[in-house]
């Protein structure tokens, strides 16, 4: 190799191979790598002859001006470079035909330096390699590995030009196992000799150290100060043995990956060098032991062979709380009497985990279990520690999905889904989204390939006809032959352009999953709900008539919330609003949750809440009640939807008790219900209602600033002052006016009319038919409410007979006026809708 291009490649030991192969993968430049943040090491697994088949690839790209190293790279080197191009042959293939399509189908390029990336795919084939010599017990990565892999993927190009040759995955894989790798060594299970000093333990465990040694475990990203803690206690002489901690998917299994990475980097003090860590499968134990003393038989045979090898092990045990009560069927005893024996003596390296409830609720509760376990905290990372969490595995993820992820869809990831979704814990609900956006793109992607497959497939047929006809002299007909295959070609570079542009994952793709989610709608979840805050008013003002303090006050306070400026561990807005019946206070909870949260809105008429017992309704009964396995009302709604307005109607009407619920919400933003669950309530939008002081503003008329602080007085001696001290607004809606009333009548014949329109039929109405609507229904005591009555009497039902017996039918346009001193004319027009 040292006359190749590629010779100080593998001359120089910090400017290797694998410092390229850990640029293209997205590694630091510092090499050797730091403990702690291991990635798959493609480099060091490649064998000789791998790594001259991927350095020939490299070449072959940096040639035809490729940017990145691609799939299409490694099958043509794989043709040229001698192991490969022999197995190809073995295989069935035609490594010759195979270079000559592939030329057909790159073209010429400005030769240029050879690529540092490598695009999605080949990253997949390389990653894709590794699994398959994993599969076939290999220790390396050998040309045959690389053939496979790109053979197994059916989306790739690679794969469909082998295709076309009757070369598959199997076929090489047969070849392969007949025929020594270019290093000399067999691949397969035939090579493998000699016995395991662990039989059971690797039957019932799984070794983190060895996978972590063939890169099969994702990267662990930060986390140093509680990997540290970890090996600290490990460290130690006695009670050397850490209890992982925390919230589920906060990253305690990785935790322990990442002391697995750093045992195989040598990062860790001299006690734990060479060590393996084995993860025990409990469950694997427990399965299938029904009889008395099967269980103990197979734990301890495990803890023999773990005593024999103490100073070679560390011992993971996944869901620790398990082992209370684990394998003691039919009388037997449980794995944790089992196992503290061994522990309290020290003959176990144990690294424990398990979640803040259940060590509460299990271990803590066996003292001598307890004291020999060392708890150490795994605390949920921030948003900025996530976005370095997602940096890291981003590679894996692109290459299985095969697109790229932009940094800001990584960012949004992690903000979105510390935003709005709550019920789950940082990095586990980022990367699910992250994994969810790149599936749901990669899946959009593919919709292109059937015009290109078609067209691929045309382009062969033609080229095996063309190749006929020269083979029987027939120049004519393969002259007509190469006319039509280069008629075709651009369009098969067209369609392959659409296809080889990798897909990108973008802000837009991961707020879509988040809306699908959540239920917001996707515009909110981005750049666009700035323009859509700054408008609320309008939007608002679309349904409510007037009002214009209360929606201007709910206005501001929403933006205080979204712009980050209120309490983020307080609901985004808690309001009173105070008025007469029908005139918008319930309205203007609906319009905010559909301008807000698509509509989402959990409502709660507190007047069947005024007795003491009714508080469990709303959040559950507690252990020992009647109904303590019926969820509460509030609670559970607010649970499955947390993005959502919280209407509390009629607020006076409740239980004192239920206020010092509505004070935990209002002020710590969240409510833990009758089974001990904690729901979150940050998200939410909390209205309440109330009918103190309607009269006084009924009687006010139109201006109520005046009564206003009468208002406030009467509230005051009606609900607690610690309630209303926790409200961001209390609103005061004043009567609706003549003309507000007129407003309602066009937004009510607006529902009239997307009613008709649905059924085909125009409605026209003049403005003295909705002067005398607003006139007919105006009753100041009970707002707009008995305006929609009118509207239903004088309008709807006459409407609805003549659609019945067949006045009114689809393509017709009714016209409504108002005759002076008369009831209302409703007039046809047949076949006129829509002029």
């Amino acid at each position: 190799m040292a006359g190749t291009p590629f010779g100080s490649m593998f001359d120089d030991p910090f400017r290797g191979f694998e410092y390229l192969t850990g640029r293209m993968f997205g590694a630091p430049e510092t090499w050797p790598p730091r403990g702690g943040a291991q990635r798959v090491d493609i480099g060091r697994l490649l064998s000789e002859s791998g790594r001259e088949l991927v350095a020939h690839a490299l070449e072959r790209a940096g040639r035809r001006g490729a940017a990145d190293l691609d799939v299409i790279d490694l099958l043509a080197a794989a043709a040229e470079t001698i192991p490969a191009r022999s197995l190809l042959t073995a295989a069935g293939a035609d490594p010759d035909a195979l270079l000559t399509r592939i030329a057909d189908m790159t073209g010429d390029g400005t030769p240029g330096e050879p690529p540092e990336t490598l695009t999605p795919a080949a990253k997949r084939a390389l990653l894709d390699s590794q699994r398959v010599s994993r599969a076939l017990e290999d220790s390396y990565i050998g040309p045959q590995h690389l053939l496979m892999a790109l053979a197994a993927n059916p989306d790739s190009p690679a794969a469909r030009l082998l295709t076309a040759q009757g070369v598959s995955a199997n076929e090489l894989r047969d070849a392969a196992l007949e025929r020594p790798d270019g290093s000399g060594a067999r691949t397969g299970r035939a090579v493998r000799g000699g016995q395991s000093a662990t039989p059971t333990l690797d039957d019932y465990g799984r070794d983190l150290t060895e996978e972590a040694r063939e890169g099969r475990l994702d990267p662990v990203v930060g986390r140093e100060d509680v990997i540290e803690q970890a090996i600290e206690v490990l460290s130690r002489r006695t009670k050397n043995n850490p209890c992982l901690t925390g919230e589920p998917g906060v990253g305690k299994t990785a935790i322990v990956e990442g002391i697995a990475q750093r045992v195989v980097n040598g990062a860790v003090p001299e006690t734990l060098k060479d060590r393996r860590v084995v993860a025990l499968d409990l469950t694997g134990m427990v399965a299938g032991s029904k009889y008395r003393g099967e269980f103990e038989e197979r734990i301890k045979k495990v803890l023999e062979e773990i005593r024999a090898h103490s100073d070679e092990l560390v011992i993971f045990i996944d869901e620790v709380h398990m082992l209370v009560g684990a394998g003691s069927a039919e009388g037997g005893m449980d794995a944790a009497n089992v196992l503290k024996p061994a522990l309290a003596r020290g003959e176990l390296h144990v690294v424990a985990a398990t979640t803040i409830e259940e060590y509460r609720r299990t271990i803590e509760k066996d003292g001598a279990l307890e004291r020999r376990f060392q708890p150490v905290l795994v605390a949920e990372p921030t948003v900025e520690e996530t976005v370095r969490i997602l940096a890291g595995l981003r590679d894996k993820y692109e290459a299985h999905h095969q697109v790229r992820v932009t940094d800001e869809a990584l960012d949004a990831a992690a903000r979105l889904s510390d935003r709005y979704i709550s019920d789950r814990f940082l990095p586990d609900k980022a990367i699910d989204l992250m994994d969810h956006a790149a599936a749901r793109v990669r899946l959009r992607a593919l919709s292109p390939d059937e015009e290109a497959r078609e067209l691929e497939g045309r382009l062969e047929s033609l080229h095996r006809d063309k190749d006929a006809a020269v083979a029987g002299e027939d120049f004519d007909r393969a002259k007509q032959l190469r006319e039509e295959i280069e008629r075709l070609r651009p369009g098969l570079e067209a369609a392959r352009h659409g296809r080889d542009d990798v897909p990108e994952v973008s802000v837009a793709d991961v707020a879509d999953v988040v809306s699908r989610r959540t239920g917001i709608p996707a515009s909110q979840l981005t750049e666009e709900e700035r323009d859509q805050l700054l408008r609320l008013e309008e939007r608002l003002h679309e349904r409510v008539v007037g009002q214009d303090e209360a929606v201007g006050a709910v206005a501001e306070a929403v933006r205080r919330g979204r712009a980050g400026l209120s309490d983020p561990d307080r609901p985004q807005g808690g309001f009173l609003f105070l008025g007469p019946t029908g005139v918008g206070k319930t309205e203007l909870a609906r319009a905010l949750a559909d301008v807000l949260f698509a509509g989402h809105m959990v409502r709660v008429d507190m007047s069947e809440f005024q007795e003491r017992h009714t508080v469990s309704r709303l959040i559950g009964a507690p252990p020992g009640y009647v109904g303590y396995e019926e969820a509460g009302r509030l609670t559970e709604a607010v649970r499955h939807r947390p993005h959502s307005v919280v209407l509390l109607d009629e607020i006076e009407k409740a239980h004192p008790d239920v206020m010092n619920i509505l004070l935990q919400i209002l002020d710590d933003g969240r409510l833990t219900d009758g089974q001990g669950r904690t729901v979150d309530f940050t998200n939410t939008i909390i209205i309440m209602t109330s009918n103190v002081g309607a009269q006084m503003i009924l009687e006010a008329g139109g201006d109520a600033t005046g009564v206003r602080d009468q208002v406030l007085d009467l509230l005051q001696r009606t609900l607690r002052p610690e309630l209303l001290n926790r409200i961001d607004e209390t609103i005061v809606f004043t009567r609706l006016d003549r003309a507000q009333l007129r407003q309602i009548v066009d937004l009510l014949l607006e529902g009239t009319r997307r009613r008709l329109r649905g059924q085909g039929v125009a409605l026209e109405v003049d403005d003295a038919a909705k002067d005398w609507l607003a006139e007919r229904g105006h009753q100041p005591e009970y707002g707009a409410r008995p305006l929609r009555r009118t509207l239903q009497r004088e309008l709807d039902n006459r409407l609805s007979r003549m659609l019945l017996d067949g006045r009114i039918g689809e393509g017709d346009t009714v016209r409504v006026h108002h005759p002076e001193g008369g009831d209302l004319d409703i007039e046809v027009g047949h076949g006129a809708a829509g002029e």
